[in-house]
């Protein structure tokens, strides 16, 4: 039993927690089942995880872009430090990370065997969110009973996970035909729900025929057609208002000896690059993966289709992706702004979860409500996030309140419905 411990562990440090390797491994078996020529498999192989490498690193830029945002807007709007108590993000992983990887590993064994087995033929490869939702189902069963057992915790977070992995791609399929315009592709991401309720809601308040890609601009405003072009514009205008509104002096620890508009107008260029990296990352993922993964699809789970991460659907409909972020981060402030004054809450923006659910939820409200929809499934992200952040964190207060604040949608309904059906199932289980 330690020795198939031992494996799993290895596993899912070495291969789950490391996406670029495991949708690379992914490709080179359903080369390698369709008999293609070796030189194939390994350009095939190769492409994808540095395809996946190109996407992560231009994600990995705007995520520093948005962190950098962060600290200005928190001294634009005066945001106090708030005490979270519990035992703290990191602790919780130094304590029961490999908990968590574990779930992943045995999980993943079920996922397969489930979509194997069964009509939902999705196989998950959001491989950072993996251990994500692991993590926060670990948190769930501590709140619940902080003396549970490693193998209550690892058999209840194992089943768990592999049902989410196996429907919530399976649920949100038929919108993402929609926005894709093929079956070969699924949506792999905790945002699912966020962008389930743009695509049902869109059509309410818009066309799909008005969709943010035909926008029409004046001439002197056609720059905006081009995504790279407008996301820096944007994203300068919107630093450049938070730097003013905070002062030089909020500025100053991350702009240095720049002045603190020049430094606000650079984020909102490197932004933009990260942004044009990680659309040429998904068109390289999405090139090599979707032809490699009709050998899994034929012979291991038969029309098996990818669960990839939502940057996949930006490249659809990038403007929409722009009008879901501001949507979702305009609704977030102002809400933050009303619980601070009520008294009820003190939520911090996460950026982060801004502008990545954001955008998945204006793709796919624009899918069938156009320009409104795309609107609207910003702000139904920005809703989520603060009304989700402001009522889970004290359901986490002896574990990690912190991952309240880097929630997306899913996790918060994840903890909303376990939480009180494990404390009603873990008993069972003598703890």
């Amino acid at each position: 039993m330690d020795t198939l411990i031992k494996i799993a562990q290895f596993i899912a440090d070495n291969i789950f927690s490391q996406p670029a390797i495991l949708v690379g491994l992914i490709a080179m078996v359903g080369l390698l089942v369709q008999k293609k020529p070796f030189s194939d498999v390994v350009t095939g192989t190769i492409k994808t995880a540095v395809g996946f490498l190109i996407m992560s690193r231009g994600a990995g830029i705007v995520v520093e872009a948005l962190n950098n945002f962060t600290p200005i807007l928190q001294s634009a709007f005066g945001l106090p430090q708030v005490e979270l108590g519990g035992m703290g993000l990191d602790n919780l992983i130094a304590t029961y990370g490999g908990a968590a990887s574990l779930i992943m590993a045995f999980g993943f064994i079920i996922h397969v065997l489930l979509a194997r087995f069964t009509k939902f033929k999705y196989i998950y490869l959001t491989g950072h969110l993996m251990f994500w939702i692991a993590l926060v189902l670990v948190a769930v069963m501590l709140e619940i009973n902080p003396n549970i057992s490693m193998f209550t915790m690892v058999a209840v977070g194992s089943v768990i996970i592999a049902l989410y992995w196996t429907f919530q791609p399976a649920y949100i399929q038929p919108w993402m035909r929609k926005v894709t315009g093929t079956d070969d592709l699924a949506l792999g991401h905790t945002s699912s729900s966020g962008a389930f309720l743009s695509a049902v809601l869109g059509k309410y308040v818009g066309r799909p025929e008005d969709s943010t890609e035909k926008l029409s601009l004046p001439k002197w405003l056609t720059f905006f057609r081009d995504v790279t072009v407008a996301t820096g514009v944007v994203i300068a205008v919107v630093v450049i208002i938070a730097a003013l509104v905070a002062g030089p002096a909020a500025v100053a620890d991350k702009a240095g000896s720049l002045n603190y508009i020049v430094y606000a107008i650079l984020q909102g260029l490197i932004f933009a690059v990260g942004i044009t990296v990680l659309l040429v990352g998904v068109r390289m993922v999405l090139g090599e993966i979707i032809p490699a993964f009709r050998g899994i699809a034929l012979r291991i789970v038969p029309n098996a289709k990818p669960a990839l991460d939502c940057p996949i659907v930006f490249d659809y409909a990038p403007t929409a992706v722009l009008f879901g972020f501001l949507s979702a981060f305009v609704v977030f402030i102002v809400l933050m702004v009303i619980f601070g004054a009520l008294g009820w809450a003190v939520i911090v923006p996460p950026m982060i979860m801004l502008f990545f659910p954001g955008g998945t939820c204006g793709v796919f409200g624009n899918s069938t409500g156009g320009v409104r929809g795309a609107i609207l499934g910003g702000a139904i992200n920005g809703l989520f996030l603060a009304i989700g952040q402001a009522i889970t964190m004290p359901m986490l207060s002896t574990t990690a309140p912190q991952l309240a604040q880097l929630a997306d949608p899913d996790w918060y309904i994840i903890i909303w419905v376990f939480k009180p059906l494990l404390s009603l199932i873990l008993p069972l289980f003598g703890g």
